[in-house]
């Protein structure tokens, strides 16, 4: 009981900053969508969107690890728990995905890039990642192979699914998703690479720095790093997850379970809070809109102090002006 209150607590902590950090994701991204109108932003918000979901999802859970183990929660209400949790971390994963797809294409052909990626195509590209998403996520529901035989509380991944459903998500899904994440990553370094040497070969023939200069932004090249980051946190956060799993398959004998639900679940979870951290870091544009929000809050801030300053001296300030007029009125007479 008192391991699964200690998990709960940490459940708690972890779902309340995951929600948090991506909010504030959220809100900056909202405002440079607003004043940039850029299609990448698009997808960027819907890794932090995922991610809340994914916060809110988990939460909960905290009332099950919580309550009474005498009193657990139904098969039918954990397993759509559980398919929610699944189908937000899958959405956050896909989105990964669809950033690096997208910086991959705007660097691989730039010219035809905002003709092939306008606001229509990131909005069926987004909306097909969610129904893909929550098919993955409420699989387990209509296939029993991908279901646990029995169920003992609290409610928790495996006591609902079973870890052939992880096994077939690694091999259909993970793995190969890795695999295509390198080699757009390889690309990506070699078009860099033949860029740099251009803008060289260049500046050796003496033209201007920014003469003859392929259609590439440098913007573009720094989203590299950052995408390089998202998926290399991705990968440490869910390959013991899943590498774990797959073991628990291969060996009925083994007990794996604690290990994998009270760790290396948790590890694969926390890569949602990973996600607004590493672009609050590595993106500079998003660092920014931080800042003129901090500065933002700072005044207006500042202003509700001034006002309420200003109310509570209000009413002493007309009454001595006043009495200031009076006395020199008397003076005046007098004389």
């Amino acid at each position: 009981m008192e391991s699964s209150f200690s998990f709960g607590v940490i459940l708690a902590i972890l779902a309340s900053l995951i929600i948090a950090a991506n909010a504030l994701v959220a809100m900056a991204v909202l405002s440079l969508i607003h004043k940039n109108d850029g299609v990448g932003l698009c997808f960027t918000l819907n890794l932090a969107v995922a991610d809340t979901s994914l916060g809110l999802a988990i939460s909960g859970l905290v009332t099950d690890q919580l309550s009474s183990p005498a009193r657990p929660t139904q098969k039918t209400l954990c397993s759509i728990r559980m398919a929610f949790v699944t189908s937000s971390a899958a959405a956050s994963v896909l989105t990964v995905m669809l950033i690096a797809f997208d910086r991959y294409l705007a660097i691989k052909q730039p010219l035809r890039y905002f003709r092939i990626m306008n606001g229509l195509m990131a909005g069926a590209c987004i909306a097909g990642l969610w129904l893909v998403s929550y098919l993955i996520g409420f699989l387990p529901l209509g296939v029993r192979v991908f279901q646990q035989t029995a169920y003992k509380g609290p409610c928790s991944f495996f006591a609902v699914f079973h870890p052939r459903f992880v096994l077939t998500l690694s091999c259909v899904g993970f793995f190969p998703a890795l695999l295509l994440f390198v080699f757009f990553y390889c690309d990506m370094l070699k078009i860099a690479s033949t860029h740099s040497q251009q803008i060289r070969k260049t500046e050796h023939a003496g033209a201007p720095a920014g003469a003859h200069r392929p259609p590439r932004t440098p913007s573009d090249f720094k989203a590299v790093r950052t995408v390089a980051v998202l998926i290399g946190s991705f990968t440490l956060s869910w390959t013991p997850f899943l590498i774990t799993s797959i073991v628990q398959v291969a060996c009925q004998e083994c007990h794996l379970y604690p290990v994998l639900e009270r760790y290396l679940w948790l590890l694969g979870v926390g890569n949602s809070l990973l996600n607004p951290l590493i672009y609050a870091y590595w993106q500079k544009e998003i660092r920014q809109q931080f800042s003129q929000m901090a500065l933002g809050m700072k005044k207006g801030l500042a202003a509700f102090l001034l006002l309420l300053s200003a109310r509570d001296g209000g009413p002493q300030g007309p009454r001595e002006s006043a009495h200031h007029i009076t006395t020199v009125s008397h003076s005046e007479l007098n004389g």
